[in-house]
């Protein structure tokens, strides 16, 4: 198995029985940062089919087949090493959200929560959106059999999409400062501020997104770090030349000014951060970790399944959080009156 047909196994993965075309499977794997023609696609597929991969559905496309989603999870660790930060790469320079409009695609981590759960999980990770401890307080909620772009929601689950950090990367580059993202980690938080990464995991050759992998180790403490004051978030170190310094600075107050918030630090130059020590001529910079809303679910017992950096969106049409429980309640309202 080559990079190219594991690309395409992921994108079919993504569609669960869904039978996909060639064309769309093109598209697709731009995404992946494999740039590929119609036909060339067509000419990969052969080859899945014949492996027993996936099944053609003659001009309609194909579908993974069971055995290719087995294929899939057990692909070789050597393809998998670095596809977390060439996908940071590739997705950071297709981020096209514009802030003056506040329109464009920024990256969405996609979870997927048991449907029965949906009122009790917008009611637990309600204070989490109202921390310091988001990208953004805008969300997209999707039912079962529904799409949040190019993921399709499994029967009997919900998805929440929440902005990703990486959207930072996207609209740093877009202005021209280029960053590097060294480590994805969990951030003490004693009386009220960051203190120190107590656990770290460098995007350079790995194979997860690390905090996926602080997710499912039960390892933070959202909710004690948005009630108390004192506990532990997700949250990632990444790195800007000092040439940037002054001009991340101004950016990241204006992010904050258009309701995008999630830079908890820029650091001096050639400074540590956090107790992180930065390289030659940078300057470190903390970013709070997308997937924080949903850790506080794990630690309340709703079991999710999280794809991080999962797919591009368009802002704009992204709710505001508390829009969702407000809708809830009025919903309720009117069932009382009735």
């Amino acid at each position: 198995m080559n990079k190219t047909l594991i690309s395409i196994l992921r994108v079919l993965g993504k569609h669960q029985d869904e039978i996909v075309g060639s064309r769309e499977i093109a598209r697709q794997l731009k995404m992946h940062g494999v740039n590929l023609s119609e036909r060339t696609v067509r000419y990969h597929l052969k080859m899945l089919d014949d492996r027993g991969l996936t099944d053609p559905f003659g001009k309609e496309g194909r579908r993974i087949t069971e055995r290719g989603k087995e294929e899939l999870s057990r692909a070789l660790v050597s393809e998998k090493v670095g596809f977390v930060i060439s996908r940071i790469d590739t997705l950071s320079y297709l981020t096209s959200l514009d802030l003056d409009s506040l329109r464009g695609e920024v990256i969405l981590n996609v979870s997927f929560i048991p449907k029965r759960c949906l009122r009790e999980a917008l009611r637990i990770m309600r204070p989490v959106f109202a921390s310091p401890y988001v990208m953004s307080d805008r969300v997209v909620v999707v039912k079962e059999g529904g799409r949040i772009g190019d993921v399709t929601v499994p029967r009997g689950r919900v998805a929440v999409g929440t902005v990703c950090s990486v959207t930072i990367n996207g609209v740093f580059l877009k202005a021209g400062i280029p960053v590097v993202s060294r480590f994805g980690g969990v951030l003490e938080i004693e009386e009220g501020g960051p203190t120190r990464f107590i656990s770290l995991i460098s995007y350079e050759g790995s194979s997860l997104d690390p905090l996926e992998v602080f997710i499912r180790g039960k390892m933070t403490d959202v909710t004690g770090a948005v009630r108390n004051g004192t506990g532990r978030i997700l949250a990632s170190f990444r790195e800007i030349p000092v040439v940037c310094h002054r001009k991340a600075r101004e950016l990241s107050e204006r992010l904050k000014a258009r309701g995008i918030g999630g830079i908890l630090a820029i650091g001096e130059p050639n400074a540590p951060l956090y107790e992180m020590p930065v390289s030659m001529d940078r300057s470190g910079m903390v970013i709070v970790g997308g997937l924080n809303p949903v850790a506080v679910l794990e630690e309340a017992g709703i079991p999710t399944e999280s794809k991080a950096m999962s797919t591009l969106h368009e802002f704009s049409s992204l709710t505001v959080f508390e829009n969702l429980c407000s809708d809830g309640r009025q919903r309720r309202e009117r069932c009382r009156r009735s």
